[in-house]
């Protein structure tokens, strides 16, 4: 099986930056999508970024297009989500997730808390 850790979440304050990094280990995830969710209290879990195994096709919703950026390295076995401008309402547990072409998200880390102070 896939392992994910997240790590590099934080407190900041409005207009700041955090990098979060996704480290997978037991399988090189070379060959997975990989997608970024977060969770705030009282919301439901939402993608933010996305990003295919070759890194061609990425995308992210509305709310973050243009503050963040998604990256991967499949020599690290790692991908990598930089958020720039951030806002309190980006204040979430952030968590990356794994999978093949044809299933759903399959693996999944532990999350990262990430605290934007206005």
């Amino acid at each position: 099986q896939v392992q994910l850790v997240e790590s590099g979440g934080g407190l900041v304050q409005a207009g700041g930056s955090l990098k979060l990094t996704c480290a997978a280990s037991g399988r090189t995830i070379s060959s997975y999508g990989v997608a970024w969710f977060r969770q705030a209290p009282g919301k439901e879990r939402e993608a933010v970024a996305r990003i295919n195994w070759s890194g061609i096709n990425i995308g992210y919703t509305d709310s973050v297009k243009g503050r963040f950026t998604i990256s991967r390295d499949n020599a690290k076995n790692t991908v990598y989500l930089q958020m720039n401008s951030l806002k309190p309402e980006d204040t979430a547990v952030y968590y990356c997730a794994a999978k093949v072409t044809t299933t759903d998200y399959e693996y999944w880390g532990q999350g990262t808390q990430v605290t934007v102070s206005s």
